[in-house]
């Protein structure tokens, strides 16, 4: 009997690994494939009170809103697309969709990641995927390292060196932005 073989694009394999693994996270960055396993407690409580702390600060009247998870597409690589925790995005940001549930990088305002056991793509490969898209703010709640990362205003694909923040301190969120803010690292770092 032969045996068919079928070479699947990473699209396809992506949509295949969604399906088989349930509540994960996958993505495309730099044309590899990763699936992330839901999130703690902790996690998910920082980003409920990222959420909190910019609706405070008055993110919709400044035009702007916030989601989690939703799909950022991710140039020069056709299927490259990320999924970041939480993102600040143009009011409008839906009518930006380029494929898949991703949209395109230029209505991003700010992302951020609260890691969890993927640290080193956050660290990494998201770093220069952000940058290269034009992302102008991308903020790491880096919980392997505890600390907080902020980078910021790429130029051509790279971020500058990031700005660190430690436990005690608070994280001013940039003006570029459209509201001032700023965070308590030990909230963004353990939900508390």
């Amino acid at each position: 009997m032969a045996v068919l073989q079928h070479e699947l694009t990473l699209s396809q394999a992506a949509d295949l690994l969604s399906r088989a693994l349930p509540g994960h996270r996958v993505e495309i960055l730099q044309g590899r494939l990763t699936a992330t396993p839901p999130p703690d407690g902790s996690h998910a409580l920082s980003l409920t009170k990222l959420g909190r702390a910019f609706d405070r600060a008055g993110i919709v009247e400044a035009g702007y809103g916030y989601v989690q998870g939703v799909g950022l597409w991710l140039p020069p690589l056709p299927d490259d697309c990320a999924m970041p925790d939480f993102s600040l995005v143009d009011e409008d940001f839906r009518d930006a969709l380029v494929q898949k549930n991703c949209y395109a990088p230029n209505v991003f305002r700010l992302v951020a990641e609260v890691t969890s056991s993927n640290w080193s793509d956050d660290l990494g490969p998201k770093v220069e995927c952000y940058a290269e898209a034009g992302i102008p703010v991308y903020l790491v709640a880096d919980r392997k390292h505890d600390e907080v990362l902020v980078h910021r205003d790429p130029v051509n694909g790279k971020y500058p060196a990031p700005e660190r923040y430690r436990r005690g301190q608070s994280v001013p969120v940039p003006e570029s932005v459209g509201v001032t803010l700023e965070l308590s690292v030990d909230t963004l770092l353990d939900g508390d």
